[in-house]
């Protein structure tokens, strides 16, 4: 991974990174472009002719490269429109976009407009985040693909300062552990099943110290689940010959005591074929990314540990995979979830809220519990309403949902709240069962959620977060995201626990 590093002094890499704004466009429709680079003074008189010959605009991520005079090359971020102070995500997402488009290099300094902790805390994470390269299964065309950048400096005024430093601690675990998300979701059902899910974090745990790190770990296996009563998890794990796992992992703060007690639960579904609802296979690849919610809580959880954050963290990740097979659980069986409901499954494609309802459940035996959130790629009617940058928070505390929305934004993160109807709740009703798992189809995002709400106690407050959109870019890589898994949610994760660890 990328390495950071703070200076306020001389430039010693090669490559200078700064920002580049513009002003109202006047009306006869020029761009009157602004250089910002921070702490660092730079001849714009010269520069700006240039940048204007060569097109430039200084929209958001917009990178141009030029000769420097001091530095081999000059580098030139997009800000979009000019702000007396910018937002931390606009500065997120330009050092991003620089950081991207220099891979191959091996270090730059960054200088670009911080007048905050935070905002220098969000460059230092754009470039991490921008940083990103998915390499591991590459051999014969590795050669062709260009290295992360191994080195970044962060230039600024505040570099000495204990705030600054704390900020480059707090980045560097956060880009460190959205890396591990991304990989997870990168890596495809050939070599990641419920079970060496559960192994990759085992070995972390031990890795980062665990008890010693306050961090415990548990696996249950097919045999402990169909015995104990786990019915949503096996029902959608019989199928395939990689058998369910549930996963647990506990954070609790080492010689400090708890200031909020959260339970995450991220849906685990390491390969989706729809079961005997089989999907087309026309985008049937992207299904390796249905397990981003169980990545993304998990290692959420141990960058809470590893920020040493007084927060106690119980974080589940039901997994299994989705296949057909003779043992496939059929439409119109009934199963039995954990804690006793029944389940009329109408179709075995909407497997996910089958294996978080047994996982809620599980996680509300906890009772100390302060609040409770679970993560999924669970609905396609998510990207329909929202699109594929933005994900869905529903809820049945308002309260916590007002407050995760405003951190999240903070996060960065783009998240919209969506409500939970009561008149759709009558379409999930069964002839036979408790419950069906599908209902009415339009506002299928809600649906799911209201199945979900069913296992969760009135009194305890919950989101749900479906981010079937935003944990996987299929399009072109933008800002700092990349192609495929994008750590959609660990950021907000780590957020609300550090809100209540302030508060």
């Amino acid at each position: 991974m990328t390495t950071l590093h703070l200076s306020d002094g001389i430039i010693k890499d090669e490559i200078l990174v700064v920002g580049l704004s513009h002003k109202k466009l006047a009306r006869d429709g020029k761009v009157n472009l602004v250089i910002e680079s921070g702490d660092i003074a730079l001849d714009s008189k010269k520069l700006l002719p240039i940048l204007a010959d060569m097109g430039a605009t200084g929209k958001s991520d917009e990178v141009i490269k030029v000769p420097g005079v001091t530095t081999r090359l000059l580098v030139f971020t997009g800000l979009g429109e000019q702000k007396t102070v910018l937002d931390d995500e606009v500065l997120r997402r330009a050092a991003g976009a620089a950081s991207r488009a220099l891979c191959g290099n091996a270090s730059a300094t960054f200088s670009l407009p911080a007048k905050k902790v935070s905002s220098l805390e969000a460059i230092a994470e754009g470039v991490l985040l921008g940083a990103y390269v998915f390499n591991k299964f590459r051999v014969d065309s590795l050669a062709q693909r260009n290295p992360s950048l191994k080195s970044v400096t962060i230039h600024s005024k505040q570099a000495g300062s204990a705030g600054a430093k704390d900020a480059i601690k707090r980045a560097s675990i956060i880009g460190q552990y959205t890396a591990l998300t991304r990989d997870l979701i990168n890596t495809p059902p050939s070599h990641l099943n419920p079970d060496s899910f559960c192994k990759e974090f085992t070995n972390l745990v031990k890795k980062v110290g665990g008890a010693a790190a306050g961090l415990k770990i548990s696996v249950m296996n097919e045999s402990q689940l169909k015995s104990k009563g786990y019915g949503g998890i096996t029902a959608v794990g019989q199928g395939s010959a990689n058998p369910p796992r549930l996963l647990h992992i506990s954070y609790r703060p080492v010689k400090a005591k708890a200031r909020k007690t959260y339970a995450y639960v991220g849906k685990g579904i390491t390969f989706d074929s729809g079961g005997l609802a089989l999907k087309p296979a026309a985008g049937m690849e992207a299904m390796k990314s249905d397990m981003s919610g169980a990545a993304a809580v998990c290692a959420a959880t141990i960058a809470i540990a590893m920020m040493k954050l007084p927060v106690a963290i119980d974080c589940y990740a039901p997994l299994a995979e989705n296949m057909v097979s003779d043992n496939a659980t059929r439409p119109s069986d009934i199963i039995t979830m954990y804690g006793g409901k029944t389940i009329e499954v109408l179709n075995p494609d909407a497997e996910g809220r089958l294996v978080l309802g047994d996982a809620l459940v599980k996680a509300q035996e906890n009772k100390s519990l302060d609040g409770i959130v679970d993560v999924a790629t669970l609905t396609g009617a998510q990207v329909v309403a929202l699109g594929t940058r933005t994900a869905a928070i529903m809820t049945n505390n308002q309260d916590f949902s007002h407050h995760f929305f405003a951190i999240s934004k903070t996060a960065g993160e783009a998240f919209w709240p969506m409500p939970l109807p009561v008149e759709l709740r009558a379409s999930l009703d069964s002839p036979v069962a408790d419950m069906a798992n599908i209902g009415e189809r339009m506002g299928g995002m809600l649906v799911a959620g209201l199945f979900l709400k069913e296992f969760i106690s009135p009194e305890l407050p919950w989101l749900h977060l479906d981010i079937a959109g935003p944990a996987y870019n299929e399009g072109e890589p933008y800002g700092y995201t990349p192609v495929g898994g994008t750590g959609m949610a660990l950021r907000s994760l780590v957020a609300l626990a550090q809100s209540a660890a302030i508060s």
